[in-house]
């Protein structure tokens, strides 16, 4: 490296000249780079402190953010009109829909630049099927899946199905499993009043395949947002439709525990100042995107595909773990969080708390002028910390021990929250313990179901997908996919690896009958 060169210049030519990094990787990481070297937006001096000793994290955003987070078009709507814009006409069958959705998937921004929402496929795609057998909508699917992991390999990009039986759901199913790609990522939608046994365990069954897909909550989501009215993307954040989330800023539990001399002085006190700074640095970075960017006048908003306040910034907190074991052990209290009574109520007085805040905090540019509560998943540079109010790895209980001690938590964080059960996979001859695993945590009031099954290649890191087959050869050979760098450095720092993989059996049905 030329020793001319200044701070910024050097870390520009390490990424112009890494082995590992394929061209478009090395333009994605210029683009940061190059945005990282604006001033940032004017906060308080109370904020930079905190951002600084890595109490709020701005989820390396950008300087001056220019697009939000996190985008969902509404594709209904776009396959039904066409676009001025790009040029298109409303689709007329199933091969115009998969092209025109091809199309405007390479124009939806977020923040990696790969669109996180790639629709209710089966919902929006049903309407096109026409005349088609299901083996021609399988070799059609089938294509299409394979493409969206070679064009876009981003794991990050998530497709929704359900909680309806169809013949698009029943095949997008059936490729997943078959082809076990790292992305799209996968949510079913589960409804009980909707969704047939037989349908679920086809999903739950593909989970022991390929830890795929998420089955989420369909009743609780609809809740928040109205019937039809959200998406899942990327992890498993939940966020209206035809909007998004403008911003997610979050909060570090664990440390704002340290600076606490009791549970009541963190629940009363510390807590709601931080609470103060989180939304200063919220309403900053909101600000600049729709008062300064120029975004909302975009072909995506005067196409009517999304609207500027169907958009809300996420309020993420994680460390909750940490946290509850500091104020115990402030208390001369052993008992730790995920395994005792004292412990789990602690971390429910906390969430109910954030709860409150969140919902008397207003918010200039949000969803009914508020901020939405989110149990973020981790990044990759976390150590030390557990991600959202996850038990820590390692530590795990029997799943449903685990359920029980986590499904309190979910009815509080509308944009998502997400456990991680790590099982043993003799569960793969006994599939149906996964079913009846996942049936009893939805109906215990998880918000969202999740599991690794310990054999697989695919795991799950904070919610999206990587194969540990790539992490082993990444730092020799680099990877197709944007992602995978994500996964090894948290396989570095943060011991996903070192969950704990448990036997499920027929012990969880009870809890659902």
């Amino acid at each position: 490296m030329p020793t001319s060169l200044n701070a910024f210049q050097q870390r520009v030519h390490a990424i112009v000249t890494d082995t590992n990094l394929s061209p478009k990787q090395k333009n994605q990481f210029l683009a940061l780079e190059a945005e990282a070297d604006l001033p940032y937006l004017e906060v308080s001096d109370a904020v930079s402190i905190a951002m600084e000793q890595g109490i709020i994290c701005d989820m390396f955003e950008g300087h001056a953010p220019f697009k939000p987070r996190y985008v969902l078009p509404d594709y209904a709507k776009y396959l039904k009109q066409g676009s001025m814009h790009l040029e298109v006409e409303p689709a007329q069958d199933f091969d115009d829909a998969l092209n025109l959705l091809t199309i405007l998937y390479h124009h939806v921004p977020s923040v990696t630049n790969i669109p996180v929402y790639l629709g209710q496929l089966d919902e929006v795609l049903l309407p096109y099927v026409g005349s088609l057998t299901e083996q021609q909508v399988y070799a059609k699917l089938k294509r299409f899946w394979i493409m969206l992991d070679r064009t876009l390999p981003d794991a990050f990009m998530h497709v929704n199905i359900g909680p309806t039986d169809n013949v698009i759901c029943r095949t997008i199913l059936k490729v997943d499993a078959e082809l076990k790609q790292i992305a799209p990522n996968l949510t079913f939608m589960y409804d009980s009043n909707v969704t047939p046994d037989d349908l679920l365990r086809q999903a739950t069954s593909n989970i022991c395949e390929c830890s795929k897909p998420h089955i989420a909550n369909y009743p609780m989501h609809a809740s928040a947002y109205g019937d039809k009215q959200f998406g899942i993307v990327s992890c498993y954040n939940s966020l209206p439709l035809a909007g998004g989330s403008n911003t997610l800023v979050r909060m570090n539990l664990k440390e704002v525990a340290k600076r606490s001399k009791d549970s009541t002085d963190f629940i009363d006190y510390v807590l709601p100042t931080y609470n103060e700074l989180m939304i200063e640095l919220i309403e900053a970075r909101s600000r600049h995107l729709h008062e300064h960017s120029n975004f909302f006048k975009g072909f995506l908003a005067t196409e009517a595909l999304i609207y500027e306040n169907r958009f809300a910034p996420m309020y993420g907190i994680y460390g909750m773990a940490e946290a509850v074991n500091i104020l115990l052990e402030k208390e001369d209290c052993n008992e730790r969080y995920g395994h005792s009574d004292k412990a789990n109520r602690l971390a429910l007085a906390i969430s109910e708390k954030l709860a409150h805040l969140v919902d008397t905090s207003p918010v200039k540019y949000g969803y009914e002028g508020k901020a939405l509560l989110h149990a973020q998943g981790g990044i990759s540079l976390d150590k030390d910390v557990t991600p959202g109010v996850r038990i820590p790895y390692g530590t795990e209980p029997d799943p449903v021990s685990y359920v029980q001690a986590t499904a309190p938590q979910h009815k509080y964080y509308t944009s998502g929250i997400s456990d991680i059960l790590t099982i043993d996979e003799t569960v793969k001859s006994n599939p149906e313990a996964m079913f009846n695993l996942c049936k009893g945590a939805l109906a215990m009031g998880y918000r969202e179901f999740t599991a690794n099954v310990a054999s697989n290649d695919l795991v799950r890191v904070t919610g999206y997908m990587v194969k540990l087959s790539d992490i082993a050869k990444f730092a020799a050979s680099g990877s197709r996919s944007n992602t995978t760098f994500l996964g090894a450095e948290a396989a570095n720092n943060t011991g996903i690896l070192e969950r704990t993989p448990r036997v499920v059996s027929m012990e969880s049905q009870p809890y659902y009958q």
